[in-house]
């Protein structure tokens, strides 16, 4: 079958690499000039399991009440004229439950170690050069009280099968002694080995390339307009360059999802959540990160990029905005440069704000709704990385009338 694939981002991207692997004719489109340059080019590059848990907790209504006032939350809340804002916050509040965020953290790690897997398979068929490394995740704590509530809140996942080890501050600078300078800042981390790294853009590109090289229809630089129906059927994708056409469409455009669905009479639940980055030249330093980590006291995470660091923060409730000032990356910036003050040129760094497709569960949504050709793959949050790979296989199992390799129930769209 002819499929269009709506949205070049690495979700995509891996959805037409695995709906090709099955046989199909695919055709991508996306707005930029190239893939990967949206939300995909400037995350953390985290593949993470370990970082499963929800945003949508119990602890989250009151952080996102004192952003209000302060200034340094992880979570921020802007008040705006998008009523859409409201009604999506209201059902993000009503999953800040100790039942529903067990449950969807437990489902979104199904996900994540399912997706990780397909990703080593991508990578070692396909030989994709992505700056992987695979030396683990550190999560470390500044106060010993709140990394035992971390270690903790951690038994969850390694009760579903993640592993994890506990290490005290001499354990975590033997790990990485690139955090020597940091020693007395640090109370202990929670490692997971297993996570990982590596740069989505680079991995995106190159696997769209592959995808392109074996007869795939990459098409940039194409702004949808909207969509032809027919009855119960998309019969076509309405663009600034001409319709285009295909037996089935898979709409994987992120935090523009809801925006195209609108037209379709379908409501999504996905909203943009904004998050900074900067990528910082390590240049000549001596001592840059060896593994990527998450200073969980500030929710500043750090990966190391081969020539680059790649530092994110902040959860900003803000609509569709990425405008940016210096002031907004001060703070990560301090905090990297306090815990690696040899480990890159941070006069040089570049900044970047981009908008994450956030659905309240923080679960993706797969599946088909209202139309009978089109399926969903979308809404992916802050671990679309980590997620996509495995979403693409099941989007491809789901075409193919196949059961996916893992339990969807819970995943599925209604």
């Amino acid at each position: 079958m002819r499929v269009v694939v709506l949205g070049g981002g690495v979700v995509g991207v891996t959805t037409a690499y695995q709906l090709q692997r099955d046989g199909h004719e695919v055709v991508l489109l996306e707005k930029r000039e190239a893939v990967a340059a949206g939300t995909s080019w400037g995350n953390a590059g985290m593949i993470a399991p370990g970082h499963s848990f929800v945003w949508s907790s119990p602890k989250a209504p009151l952080i996102l009440l004192k952003s209000l006032v302060l200034k340094d939350q992880a979570l921020r809340f802007r008040f705006s004229a998008d009523p859409r804002l409201y009604r999506w916050s209201l059902l993000f509040l009503l999953e800040c439950t100790d039942a529903k965020a067990r449950r969807n953290t437990l489902l979104k790690h199904r996900l994540a170690a399912y997706s990780q897997k397909v990703l080593g398979e991508v990578v070692a068929e396909e030989a994709i050069d992505h700056d992987r490394n695979q030396r683990g995740i550190l999560y470390f704590y500044r106060d010993a009280q709140a990394f035992e509530k971390g270690a903790a809140h951690m038994k969850l996942l390694e009760e579903d099968g993640q592993e994890i080890k506990l290490l005290d501050r001499n354990g975590v600078i033997a790990l990485d002694p690139s955090l020597a300078a940091a020693k007395d800042k640090i109370a202990g981390a929670i490692y997971c080995p297993t996570d990982e790294t590596g740069d989505p853009a680079k991995f995106t590109r190159a696997l769209a390339a592959k995808v392109a090289a074996r007869g795939g229809d990459l098409r940039t630089g194409v702004t949808i307009t909207g969509f032809e129906t027919s009855a119960d059927k998309i019969a076509g994708v309405l663009t600034d360059k001409g319709p285009v056409k295909g037996d089935l469409y898979v709409l994987a455009l992120g935090a523009d999802s809801p925006l195209l669905a609108g037209q379709l009479g379908l409501d999504l639940p996905i909203y943009p959540i904004k998050g900074y980055s900067l990528t910082i030249p390590i240049g000549n330093h001596r001592a840059p990160p060896t593994l990527a980590a998450i200073d969980e006291h500030n929710l500043v995470a750090i990966s190391n990029f081969g020539d680059r660091l790649r530092v994110t923060a902040t959860a900003e409730f803000a609509g569709y905005d990425t405008s940016h000032k210096p002031s907004d990356f001060a703070f990560m910036k301090r905090v990297t440069e306090e815990l690696y003050p040899d480990g890159a040129d941070y006069e040089r760094a570049e900044m970047w704000a981009g908008l994450r497709p956030m659905t309240p569960t923080n679960l993706p949504l797969f599946g088909r709704r209202r139309y009978g050709n089109l399926y969903l793959n979308t809404g992916h949050g802050h671990i679309g990385w980590t997620m996509s790979h495995g979403s693409a296989r099941i989007t491809a199992d789901l075409i193919a009338g196949r059961r996916p390799a893992i339990a969807m129930d819970g995943l599925v769209a209604a």
